[in-house]
Parts: structure tokens; C-alpha cells; sequence
């Protein structure tokens, strides 16, 4: 589980992306000032900084510098400031990336997610998943969006592979809607939780087709859906 380190100090916005980055997966660590923001690096691993620009107590282009000296952690400057200065400053600094306030929760998520994909390339997703377990086995290839189940090839549209392929990265764990729809649609467009109901309620009918004995895709209800193979 990667650890995100949120340094902003306006506690609503923090406990937003906080929220959304916990849903997503992540561990987080939040901070509301920057006095001992370099000090905490220094002496907890942390996978990203989601760094504020205006701090009380050191500015994040300060935080920035200080921390560049020694380690070479994955950073996204966050700020109101929107001028080209600031943005060019914060950059060349070392920043891997820089949003804006007002931003969208879901799109800070997705810059992070591809951050941390280019910086780790252990968290990339594999072409090509396979899963034996003792009733079912699933194998899944991204290139060319195939599915088969026991061996029996399953026709899934995009989303429905997509899908799948989510719920098969970790049999057994729910994943709820909001996080289907982040990783599903990382575009950031607008889609409503009955979107995901409508495309899982046409996956499980593909599979239910082959696999009859065994609800592979199962709901929980008021949390989400998981993938169970056993």
C-alpha cells in the first residue's frame, strides 16, 4: 500500500483528499502546516507528497528545495497561485507535477495513481493476469481485452474487462462503487454508481453463463462488489 503524505493547511480540503486517496487504496498522513513537514520526510517512508505552496510556518517551494537535497520522492505541488512563475519555479524544482485549486478530488487520485505507475513500475498493471483457484480459473489479457473462464472464452465489452480485471487484482476484497468508477473512468467524466450496478449486472450474466454453480462476481450489500473465485 503506498503511503501519500498530504501537507495542506485549509483541514477541509485535506480531509478530502484524504478521503478519496484512502478509497482509492492509499495509506495517508496528513499534515496542516509546514514547520515539520522536512523532518517528517526525513524520518517516515513515504511514497508521494501532495504539497500545499501557501503554508503556515515554511512555504511548500522552501519544503520543496529542503527536500530535494536528499531524497528524490515523488511530488505534487498544490496551490491557488496559478501564475507561470510559480508554476515554471515549481517544476524546475523537482515537482512531478502541479494542480490547481479548485481541482476535482477524482483528478488529483488519477495524477497520482500515473505518478506513482511511472516512479514504481512494480504498481504497473501486468498485460496478462491469470488466477487458479480450486472451482474457477480466469486469465485476462489486457492487450487484446480477452477473457476466459476454465479455459471457455468470455465476450466482454471494454468496461466489463475493465472491470474484471479490477475485481481479479485481489480476489475476495471489496472494492465499492466510488472505487470502481475512479479506476474505471480515469478521465474524470461524471458517472452515477448506477452505471457500475448496470455494467457488473451484465458481466455477472456473461460469466453466470459459463461458471452457472458459482456467483463469481458477487455484491455486498451497501459497500460494492468483489470477486470470488473459491
Amino acid at each position: 500500500m503506498s503511503h501519500i503524505l498530504i501537507v495542506e493547511d485549509e483541514e477541509k480540503i485535506a480531509s478530502l483528499l484524504a478521503d478519496y486517496l484512502t478509497k482509492a487504496g492509499y495509506q495517508t498522513t496528513t499534515m496542516y502546516e509546514g514547520t515539520e513537514v522536512v523532518s517528517t520526510v526525513k524520518n517516515n517512508h513515504f511514497d508521494l507528497i501532495l504539497l500545499d505552496l501557501m503554508l503556515p510556518g515554511k512555504d511548500g517551494l522552501a519544503i520543496c528545495r529542503e527536500i530535494q537535497e536528499f531524497s528524490n520522492i515523488a511530488m505534487i505541488m498544490v496551490t491557488a497561485r496559478v501564475d507561470e512563475i510559480d508554476r515554471l519555479l515549481g517544476l524546475e524544482l523537482g515537482a512531478d507535477d502541479y494542480i490547481c485549486k479548485p481541482f476535482s478530488p477524482r483528478e488529483v487520485v488519477a495524477r497520482v495513481k500515473t505518478i506513482l505507475k511511472r516512479v514504481n513500475p512494480s504498481l504497473r498493471s501486468s498485460n496478462h493476469t491469470s488466477i487458479a483457484e480450486p472451482t474457477a480459473t480466469l486469465e485476462l489479457n489486457s492487450e487484446n481485452y480477452q477473457a476466459t473462464i476454465n479455459q471457455q472464452p468470455v465476450e466482454l465489452t471494454a468496461i466489463e474487462f475493465n472491470l474484471l480485471n479490477i475485481l481479479a487484482r485481489a480476489p475476495g476484497r471489496i472494492y465499492s462503487r466510488s472505487q470502481l468508477i475512479d479506476q474505471v473512468y480515469q478521465d474524470n467524466r461524471i458517472v452515477s454508481e448506477r452505471t457500475i450496478d448496470s455494467h457488473i449486472k451484465k458481466l455477472r450474466k456473461k460469466l453466470n453463463a459459463i461458471e452457472s454453480d458459482n456467483e463469481l462476481v458477487q455484491s455486498v450489500y451497501s459497500v460494492g462488489y468483489k470477486l470470488v473465485l473459491t
